[in-house]
């Protein structure tokens, strides 16, 4: 099952470090965010990665093609054939990842709809490029196939301002984009979605937390997956700031690996 995650965003929340830079990239402990998510993932086993670029992808782009090179001690051989050797290896080296241009306005739908193509048949999981969570991918997936979801959402528990699920159970009735209360559960993203979902997308105006999400709610094949661990995304330089310093602190939550 691959791994499709939002990373084209312009974080304008966020300004102070995503002026040069996009939001996936801002570093935890020296770290993008991005690869921190991409380390959850991969501690349940999920290692093909599809990345849905935009804002500075290229930044993207030239940290994955650099990604051995900067980890790894090196001997260089000069002259008309140079031959470089790699002293190192990395937990990382068995990961896949499709780097996909998705434009720099496209809505999260319609990033979704353009990494369908590097999808095929398969059902696929979905999560934003901001956000950590200690919660278990292997156990939503399984969750998702009990139940017999079209969607899956990780419902988390964190304050107000993100949209409101209103929930019979685990069966999500609605999705309000708007809380009204903090002690809420909200979409927390590491999601599963089956294939079926596809034909939900229209084209890059497509906003998947809307029509499409809202669309399966209606049809009841959206269910919760609810997490009472550690969640937290990181929107502002505050919620940065939170993340560094738990990191710093050798007690990151989310850190499974």
């Amino acid at each position: 099952m691959k791994v499709v995650i939002l990373c084209g965003g312009l974080g304008t929340r966020l300004r102070e470090e995503t002026e040069y830079r996009p939001k996936p990239m801002v570093p935890i402990g020296g770290q993008p965010i991005l690869w921190h998510i991409m380390k959850t993932y991969a501690h349940h086993g999920f290692k093909d990665f599809v990345l849905c670029l935009g804002y500075k992808g290229e930044v993207i782009k030239d940290y994955f093609r650099n990604y051995l090179w900067n980890r790894s001690d090196v001997t260089m051989k000069l002259g008309r054939n140079p031959q470089i050797t790699y002293h190192n290896t990395h937990d990382e080296e068995d990961w896949t990842v499709t780097l996909l241009e998705t434009g720099l306005a496209t809505q999260t739908g319609g990033r979704l709809k353009r990494a369908m193509q590097h999808i095929g048949e398969e059902d696929v999981l979905f999560t934003y490029g901001d956000g950590v969570c200690d919660s278990d991918i292997g156990a939503s997936v399984r969750f998702h196939y009990e139940t017999g979801a079209e969607v899956t959402i990780t419902a988390v528990h964190p304050g107000g301002r993100f949209g409101e699920l209103e929930m019979d159970g685990t069966k999500v009735s609605a999705f309000q984009e708007k809380p009204s209360q903090d002690n809420s559960f909200i979409n927390g993203g590491f999601m599963v979605l089956s294939k079926a979902v596809g034909a939900r997308l229209s084209g890059d105006d497509c906003t998947f937390e809307r029509e499409p999400l809202q669309a399966v709610a209606e049809s009841g094949g959206l269910r919760a997956f609810k997490h009472h661990g550690y969640w937290q995304c990181m929107d502002t330089y505050r919620e940065f700031e939170i993340l560094n310093k738990l990191w710093d602190s050798g007690k990151a939550p989310w850190k499974c690996w």
